[in-house]
């Protein structure tokens, strides 16, 4: 019923656990592909990839590009996007499951579902981050990347699908889905903190909301994807 796709680039530190956390759910039969949408990876992503029956896909680097092609290959009817450094919570299948029956029978509007934030790190910024994130998931209805997205087939069409942006793609589609198409779901996708650690905290969480900010006032994606790489820590 559930196509997987992961976009990656060089991502063997944490793949193996990301695909790990979907087995309970294939066994069960929701998930029932796997789609890795690699950008060009040099590591051993593709020989995990391989390695786990996944199918894989060769697209443009840049997540929107990957994402729109891993979409086009999938051949079910509920699209689950994750990024490859990002394991599912136990049970996660159950929430997911639950959704998917309540919008098929009708007693749940068409509507896309994220998971809630959590960071695989200690310390008082991580649980921060995450009260930050939850915020704006519950008031502005804007998950991001790291949330996942659980979307029909039908919706996903709907409006439009991902587009091949450098930038801002999860916000861009969610947007098109409005707040009544958004719901949030009782299980945890976790994401690694290596790259808020290698970055920092305050500096990271402070790019990446320049970068909201500016795509909220209209500012070109191109332009953005610009700020965001030359405002990045060197190293």
């Amino acid at each position: 019923m559930i196509s997987v796709v992961i976009p990656t680039l060089n991502a063997e530190a944490h793949l193996a656990q990301t695909l790990s956390s979907l087995v309970p759910a294939a066994v069960e039969g929701l998930v029932r592909e796997v789609i890795i949408a690699d950008g060009g990876s040099t590591d051993r992503t593709l020989e995990i990839a391989d390695g786990s029956g996944a199918d894989i896909v060769k697209a443009p680097m840049g997540r929107g590009a990957q994402l729109k092609a891993g979409a086009e290959r999938a051949r079910f009817s509920w699209l689950l996007f994750l990024n490859a450094d990002i394991y599912l919570d136990a049970g996660w299948e159950r929430e997911a499951g639950l959704h998917i029956e309540r919008v098929e029978s009708g007693r749940r509007r068409p509507s896309a579902a994220s998971f809630q934030f959590t960071l695989d790190d200690e310390g008082v910024l991580p649980r921060t981050l995450e009260r930050l994130v939850s915020l704006r998931t519950g008031l502005l209805k804007l998950p991001h990347g790291d949330q996942g997205l659980l979307i029909s087939r039908a919706l996903y069409n709907e409006v439009g699908g991902f587009g091949s942006m450098p930038v801002m793609e999860d916000v861009d589609l969610v947007r098109r889905l409005g707040r009544r198409r958004i719901a949030l779901l009782n299980a945890r996708a976790v994401t690694s903190g290596e790259h808020y650690r290698r970055d920092g905290y305050v500096s990271r969480m402070a790019r990446n909301q320049a970068c909201l900010g500016l795509y909220l006032l209209g500012v070109p994606v191109r332009t953005i994807a610009n700020f965001y790489k030359s405002s990045a820590p060197a190293g």
